[in-house]
């Protein structure tokens, strides 16, 4: 550092940038980037002058902006390129978001990382996010309306709270309950409604919540699966809720009409015309924005309020002689005794059918969630809003059922001429006797009009004035039918952005500053009037009350199952909650969706499970890190340890296949075979050795498409790639390094390298010595060969993985078919075409011929049978050739057959091989002769050199001796291909034991006679060896 300078100036040091020092006393000094030229960081050819930050004095209100742009570009201790922590590298949603710089990019050589950070410029600054650019100038009163914790959610959820039963109910079912039990009811309402919202507060503080509410959340705690058909639920269940507090209000406004002797058409038509009318002004300040329905949700506030202080109020004041008649006395103390019990009335008259009156009350808990895309801090605002309206709605309705309990007795007649003269009290009955009125005749003959058993607008007869109460209904009907014809069309509009289910895409359209679902009003509003000109929504309303239970105790298991799975990722802020509790509100959830109406719980739940398994079957591309997720993680390490714990047993054996693809998409056959054999019952993975000089050149995202192209072809693989200098050592890591304790590959797959003649003579060396490598191993074989290719990267426009020569190319006429100009336009990397093998075909009532040359464990058995058990190879018989004699053929036959039938294999024939050990047809010696003529080592050629020498220099090469020892072998191979193709010409599949390769036989010798055995087919030829271990058997023990 040593360096100072003046204030104002710097000292010049040749390419020295400046460093300046403020003399600011109101705080410490800024730094800001320099800027550099090319000049400035280069003082001679060998002294690079890395770039300085420099502390600059420069006007703070000039450079405030650009400075506190500045510090998203501060560098870390370690390097000038390394930044420190900061917000905008974690934020997705900022347009011009920072990113960090590359691994690659930080172990950059010094010199090439000061190139880069010279590079920096204040231009560079003023173009990162807020400094300066349109959308950080946007215009203050362009931003969309949010609202904090009271407004947006407090008052939101008490209003849909304090609903017609607060008002038109509560006093019916005190009546019936008695208060005691009320408040059981009201406590037990609330304890489900509070663990609820404890659940919502856990997830709605762990992560940013957008708009959806409780689709949002449920969602992306527990997937698409059971988010998407919860979403679309809830949403109806909204719509409905909507119609029905619209429809109360109708008809508390068709009965004050009667009142007046006012009547448009008739009872029923009044309501429809009224309920319509009531919506459709809703729906038009729905329109208007969420200001002004915040607006109009702050006066219906405060109307309820006043109704509630006209109540309080009225309770107060002494009664005349016609709200005695009609059973108000105020508070009195036998009253309230009497109100204590319960007094069951009616078919209606039970503890459970109160329970279910009741709990739709406290839906609303949801209405501040609901709107989490137009609130400030959702996170805060969420719990804090929901609990303090909980808590105050439980306190009125509390308040309110032991106030009119003490106040109302049970039965009244409203006739003012039943008031007791003098103290003549014989014969009365009921608790109106002690208040000197006689309501016996009514009583007796249940024709009371009046209290609280009988009359449903008690609190509108106790209050002080009586249309204050009246307009308390409005505004609690009014309200929560504006607050479900918002949150209905938010969740439904974050449903469809998801795209998880069709034709729904149009209602995601959002219009204004706040993103208003303008057409998801206009569908939740025609749903409605729907419902409202039906006029009749009592089996509607048992379905709603499922719909919101249904979406609480999914609610509640997202909780506790985030919890429950341990995630890193599961960290919410809010800490008052618990698993267990979660868990509880989920299952008395399910529970009270029987309890209150069986046949609506069950039909809830064969819509919950219709779209589950529409989005189920889709597979929605969508990534969301649910809880299942980790779940699924969780219970796959879990079965994993405790499976590492278990002996192997022949009886659980699987064929594990580690399948040397290359890219999975350029070997489909090889692909389509392992999986037909694997798929849903033991492990597959394709490995793909790339070569260390074709890893640059690969794409980044190569794994993540090739998974998607296995995905895509309904294969059940893992693809794992690996770098190496060659096939063999890249297949020894794999064979050593693939799986995870017992899930580990035990059988390699191989393509056949039908291109050996034509390739160096080291490719050979080293395709045998992987075959060695896996006997090594002690794992299983076996080789595919495909006569019509299984190689197909000619088909595509890329380089051929090294480490996988291709196979036999498929011969084309001039005329380009159509299968191949298909292909032809394949493009690398698409995902999307996939080409058709054999093994996706029917195979029909073809031949399945097993060659059962070795005993090697029954892998050759096994493989074919787990074969037949697909629905494509089903219909496919099994026929099974073995070596023997004449003389004893029918016994070997029947011996085989009766071991076949001890493992229980479906073998519909046995043939025996009697004339294998014959000396074959000169003709195909001949050509066997020629096709390893070129790996010949002769005489002539080794004067001079030993045969070790000659084999460590070229041990490809086949000396005469060797091939002469082996020639006994060679025939009997040649011999053995004549008997296969006389016999398997029109069979779907061949298997042939495959020959152990000796330690001292030539690779160029040993490829041949795998060329032999399995040429001139036109099917698919397996070359199968096993590890010499059972793997079949007819013990059950």
């Amino acid at each position: 550092m040593g360096q100072l300078a003046s204030k104002g100036d710097g000292l010049d040091l040749g390419g020295v940038p400046r460093v300046r020092f403020s003399t600011n006393e109101d705080g410490p000094p800024r730094y800001s980037p320099n800027q550099f030229d090319g000049s400035s960081q280069q003082r001679n050819d060998s002294l690079q002058i890395p770039p300085t930050i420099v502390v600059s004095d420069t006007d703070p209100s000039a450079s405030e902006q650009r400075g506190s742009r500045a510090e998203l570009r501060r560098s870390s201790l370690y390097s000038t390129l390394d930044l420190v922590p900061h917000l905008e590298n974690y934020a997705s949603t900022l347009p011009h978001r920072l990113s960090r710089p590359s691994l690659v990019a930080l172990r950059s050589a010094f010199e090439v990382q000061a190139g880069v950070e010279a590079t920096t410029t204040d231009s560079e600054v003023g173009s990162l996010p807020g400094n300066g650019n349109e959308e950080s100038q946007t215009p203050q009163e362009n931003a969309p309306v949010r609202f904090g914790w009271m407004l947006g959610v407090m008052i939101r959820c008490m209003l849909n709270i304090w609903g017609v039963i607060l008002f038109l109910r509560l006093s019916w079912i005190t009546s019936q309950a008695g208060i005691l039990l009320t408040w059981v009811i009201i406590l037990m309402s609330v304890l489900v409604t509070t663990v609820t919202a404890l659940s919502i507060s856990a997830i709605a503080t762990n992560g940013r919540v957008i708009s959806g509410g409780a689709y949002f959340m449920i969602s992306r705690s527990l997937g698409p699966e059971i988010g998407g058909p919860i979403g679309m639920v809830f949403s109806f269940a909204n719509a409905c809720a909507c119609a029905l507090n619209t429809l109360g209000f109708a008809e508390v406004v068709r009965d004050l009409l009667l009142e007046f002797d006012v009547v448009i058409v008739d009872a029923i038509n009044d309501v429809r015309i009224v309920g319509v009318i009531t919506l459709t002004i809703l729906l038009l300040i729905s329109f208007a924005g969420m200001e002004w329905e915040s607006k109009a949700q702050i006066l219906f506030f405060l109307v309820l309020l006043v109704s509630f202080a006209n109540y309080f109020v009225g309770t107060f004041i002494p009664p005349g002689p016609e709200k005695q008649a009609q059973g108000f006395f105020s508070y009195h103390s036998d009253i309230f005794i009497s109100n204590l019990t319960p007094d069951w009335r009616g078919p209606e008259g039970n503890f459970f059918q109160m329970f279910a009156i009741f709990f739709p009350s406290t839906i609303g808990i949801l209405s501040g969630a609901n709107i989490s895309g137009d609130l400030e801090d959702p996170a805060t605002a969420i719990p804090k809003g929901t609990l303090v309206a909980i808590f105050w709605t439980t306190l009125s309705y509390l308040i309110i059922t032991v106030t009119v309990g003490s106040c109302v007795v049970r039965d009244a007649s409203g006739n003012v001429s039943d008031v007791i003269t003098g103290n003549i009290t014989e014969g009365c009955v009921g608790l109106g006797c002690n208040m000197g009125w006689n309501f016996t005749d009514c009583i007796e003959s249940q024709s009371c009009k009046y209290g609280l058993a009988n009359n449903l607008q008690v609190l509108s007869q106790v209050s002080g004035f009586f249309y204050l109460i009246t307009a308390g209904v409005f505004a609690a009907s009014l309200s929560s039918s504006l607050g479900f014809l918002v949150s209905g069309p938010k969740v439904f509009q974050c449903l469809c952005k998801d795209n998880l289910y069709p034709y729904i895409g149009f209602f995601a359209k959002g219009y204004g500053k706040n993103n208003e679902p303008i057409r998801a009003y206009l569908l939740c509003y025609v749903i409605a009037v729907a419902f409202i000109l039906i006029a009749d929504l009592n089996t509607i309303a048992a379905l709603i009350s499922n719909f919101f239970l249904c979406s609480y105790g999914l609610i509640n298991f997202s909780c506790f199952h985030a919890s429950i799975t341990n995630s890193p990722g599961w960290r919410p802020s809010f800490h008052y909650y618990s698993k267990w509790t979660a868990l509880f509100g989920a299952v008395i959830s399910i529970v009270l969706m029987f309890l209150f109406t069986w046949w609506a719980a069950l039909f809830t739940f064969c819509i919950i499970f219709f779209l589950f398994g529409y989005v189920n079957y889709n597979k929605p591309k969508v990534n969301w890190g649910s809880s299942v997720q980790a779940g699924t993680y969780n219970m796959a390490l879990s079965y994993s340890v405790s499976l590492s714990g278990v002996d192997d047993h022949v009886k659980n054996f699987r064929p594990q296949c580690l399948v040397l693809t290359g890219p999975p998409n350029q070997r489909p056959a090889l692909v389509d075979f392992v999986g037909s054999f694997t798929k849903h019952i033991s492990l597959m993975i394709c490995g793909d050795i790339v070569m260390e000089q074709d890893r640059q050149a690969q794409p980044q995202d190569t794994t993540d498409w090739l998974v998607k192209w296995l995905n895509k072809r309904k294969v059940r693989s893992f693809y794992t790639p690996f770098t190496a200098d060659s096939l063999r050592v890249g297949a020894r890591h794999l064979l050593q390094a693939s799986g995870l304790g017992k899930l580990k590959p035990n059988t390699l797959v191989l393509g056949f390298k039908a291109n050996w003649r034509d390739s160096s003579p080291e490719s050979i060396e080293d395709y045998i010595n992987t075959i060695y490598d896996t006997f090594d191993s002690n794992y299983c074989l076996c080789i595919l060969r495909m006569m019509d290719a299984l190689d197909i990267s000619d088909l595509f426009d890329v380089e051929v993985n090294q480490g996988f020569d291709p196979d036999e190319s498929v011969e084309v006429d001039n005329q380009q078919s159509p299968e191949k100009e298909s292909a032809d336009n394949i493009s690398y990397k698409d995902d999307t075409d996939q080409i058709k093998t054999v093994f996706q075909n029917d195979q029909g009532k073809k031949t399945i011929d097993v060659y059962w040359i070795a005993d090697d464990g029954g892998l050759t058995l096994l493989v074919p049978y787990l074969l037949t058990r697909r629905k494509r190879w089903h219909r496919s018989k099994v026929r099974v050739f073995i070596v023997g004699d004449e003389q004893n053929m029918e016994e070997g036959r029947n011996e085989m057959i009766a071991l076949l039938k001890r493992f229980r294999l479906d073998i519909h024939d046995v043939t025996v091989m009697t004339d294998s050990e014959k000396r074959p047809n000169s003709k195909n010696l001949s050509r066997f002769v020629d096709s390893v003529a070129p790996f010949m080592l002769h005489d002539e050629q080794q004067e001079g050199v030993s045969t070790q020498e000659q084999r460590k220099r070229a041990p490809w090469k086949i000396s005469e001796k060797e091939f002469e020892a082996f020639k006994l072998k060679t025939e009997r191979k040649v011999r053995l291909n004549e008997i296969i193709r006389r016999n398997s010409q029109h069979a779907a599949l061949v298997l042939v034991s495959l020959p152990v390769p000796h330690s001292d036989c030539p690779s160029a010798l040993y490829m041949a006679w795998l060329d032999t055995l399995t040429c001139g087919l036109h099917c698919p030829v397996v070359l199968i060896r096993g590890n010499q271990q059972n793997v079949i058997t007819f013990y059950c023990q």
